[in-house]
């Protein structure tokens, strides 16, 4: 079994970044994020403002004495979740298994990945970069074998950081950290853990058990020191499991004709049936969802004989839903979706083993160079 290869994905000062990313006047100033009314705290801070000492979760009265100075905002969360949906689809353009754990912040599983990477720490600079690019924000990335590794290492650089921690790794990252870096512990745990003489996670490591226990109790004496030598077996889970998998462009001016759409369809269908043989899922139902440009909204289903991710099926079938609608011009918003999902399997008998072949070769393309580096001519 390959080793597990886990992405922690943790945005920096996120509601701030996005406040000083879209107002230029206050980059490079501390910035404070929450509630502006007496009793209000503070929800995120720019890194200006953490070095006065103001943190999140902290009495915005606390914050005002801290840094006066600050620019204090009550926050646009209609900016800050758009952010994160495009933060999100990307994503999803480098693992089909993510796990959401705030606006900000998710688990990527890239375990069995490797044949789509120059190494994890080059796919993590790529990840990195394709954030910047698309959101003008910047994301710190840890790399591990496991979750709680993975979310420690995201920290440790911050901001903007990159940590890879590899298993021969381990003990010498873990074993000087502050007790204070072990899930679980807060304060009370830390003073308790303290008096026994633990002071880093090696001690914790190390402690006796029985003492451990007579402090922390019978669970945290069984799950700390497991975490302070690295150990974790809990999976990376997705919220729920995909009932479809689809995409949806809207265009800046609208198409004026079908070709234009037909082209626009390829695309979708060729995005479609990349996440989906990502995802090893095959779709029996697809979808086409069609926006006119007074958002009267149109859409077709059509169930497949046999369930593929085969870009040119589903681009067969959503050009004929689409032409069925008679519909030439003035379109908005297109869309293609897969739906009632399979698990991919074996290749069906009535396919040509040459094309699992050649998706396998284009597969492996777009895992290197990105999802748009190959496409199909227009058809």
């Amino acid at each position: 079994m390959a080793e597990r290869i886990i992405f922690h994905v943790d945005m920096d000062a996120f509601f701030a970044s996005v406040e000083q990313r879209d107002h230029p006047a206050y980059r490079g100033k501390p910035v404070i994020v929450g509630g502006l009314s007496g009793r209000g705290v503070v929800s995120t801070c720019s890194y200006e403002a953490r070095a006065y000492g103001v943190r999140s979760a902290m009495p915005m009265a606390e914050a005002r004495k801290r840094c006066p100075e600050a620019i204090f905002v009550e926050g646009r969360y209609h900016a800050y979740r758009e952010a994160s949906d495009r933060i999100f689809a990307i994503f999803e353009e480098f693992s089909p298994t993510i796990e959401p754990l705030s606006i900000d912040e998710a688990f990527l599983d890239m375990t069995g990945m490797g044949l789509l990477m120059d190494s994890p720490r080059r796919r993590a600079e790529e990840l990195k970069a394709a954030i910047r690019a698309k959101t003008g924000l910047r994301a710190s990335v840890g790399i591990a074998p496991n979750k709680f590794l993975a979310k420690l290492a995201s920290d440790l650089e911050k901001p903007d950081g990159l940590v890879e921690i590899r298993q021969e790794d381990v003990e010498r990252v873990l074993s000087p950290l502050p007790i204070r870096r072990l899930w679980g512990v807060g304060k009370k745990t830390e003073a308790r853990l303290a008096a026994l003489g633990c002071k880093t996670v090696g001690d914790v490591a190390a402690a006796d058990a029985k003492k451990l226990r007579a402090v922390v109790g019978d669970k945290a004496a069984q799950l700390l020191p497991r975490l302070a030598r690295g150990i974790d077996d809990r999976p990376v889970v997705t919220l729920r499991e995909a009932k479809s998998i689809g995409k949806e462009m809207t265009f800046d001016e609208d198409l004026t004709s079908a070709e234009d759409a037909h082209r626009m369809l390829l695309l979708l269908s060729e995005k479609v049936g990349w996440r989906l043989r990502r995802a090893g899922r095959k779709a029996r139902t697809v979808s086409v969802k069609v926006r006119k440009g007074d958002f009267t909204t149109y859409t077709r289903s059509r169930t497949l004989p046999e369930a593929t991710n085969y870009d040119d099926a589903i681009f067969k079938t959503a050009r004929l839903l689409f032409d069925s609608l008679g519909i030439c011009g003035d379109i908005r918003l297109l869309g293609v979706t897969g739906e009632h999902l399979e698990t991919a399997g074996q290749t069906s008998l009535f396919e040509d083993p040459r094309q699992e072949k050649l998706y396998a070769a284009i597969d492996r393309i777009k895992g290197k160079f990105g999802e748009g580096i190959i496409g199909k001519a227009g058809h």
